[in-house]
């Protein structure tokens, strides 16, 4: 395993942004972990696989039907070599996402295909809910971003052009979900910076953590 540094919070909070650009100014590789819970949720809908059956789903992580490739830009999903990036992105597929996320066997078996990602002459930037809690517990350098729950839906509403209200509501749901579920809440790593970006623009975001990384590699 290369060098990691893992960036987690809430839905919205900036991570895959600022994950993007820390990754393009070290010259490091970068993923987003929820790519892989999105992807299967995606698959699982196309393929009329019930969300409740934990062995079909669990099963399916290992389907070569779909697949999760990294790339400078996005994190990139392909169901039956099709490119559905920008479908995954919508918020019902993410509840969805969230839903199977609480299944222990179906993180199990995402794990190592998350993991993976790290190997190579790169380091790595992971980031989602549990980089630095579950899937990389070692990593050199972890960071917590988060913001208000009025900012962030207006930020993931503009994305979407959909009703802030409505956004809100959502993503309190989510944040629920994830911070509740069973197996690997949604937690602040131990030792990560943690950074409120309610006030704050990416470059600001960026320059605090590239400061606190430097300590850290």
């Amino acid at each position: 395993m290369g060098m990691v540094i893992t960036i987690d919070g809430p839905a919205a909070s900036g991570k895959s942004s600022v994950s993007r650009e820390l990754a393009r100014r070290l010259g490091w590789q970068w993923v987003s972990t929820g790519a892989f819970y999105r992807g299967l949720a995606f698959a699982a809908l196309q393929l009329h696989i019930d969300l409740d059956d934990v062995k079909a789903l669990a099963e399916l992580t290992h389907n070569p039907v779909w697949s999760v490739r990294m790339d400078d830009a996005r994190t990139r999903v392909f169901f039956q070599d099709q490119d559905v990036t920008d479908l995954i992105a919508h918020e019902d597929v993410g509840n969805f996402a969230s839903k199977v996320s609480h299944y222990p066997d179906v993180r199990k078996a995402l794990l190592e295909a998350q993991r993976n990602c790290s190997r190579g002459p790169q380091g790595l930037v992971a980031e989602g809910r549990d980089c630095g809690t579950v899937v990389f517990p070692q990593a050199q350098a972890k960071v917590y971003l988060t913001a208000s729950s009025e900012h962030r839906a207006a930020r993931r509403a503009a994305e979407l052009g959909l009703d802030q209200g409505d956004m809100v509501k959502a993503q309190q749901q989510r944040d629920h979900q994830d911070s509740t579920r069973k197996v690997a809440p949604m937690a602040v790593p131990e030792d990560a910076l943690v950074v409120d970006t309610t006030t704050m623009n990416l470059e600001q975001v960026v320059d605090k953590v590239v400061e606190f990384v430097k300590g850290k590699i």
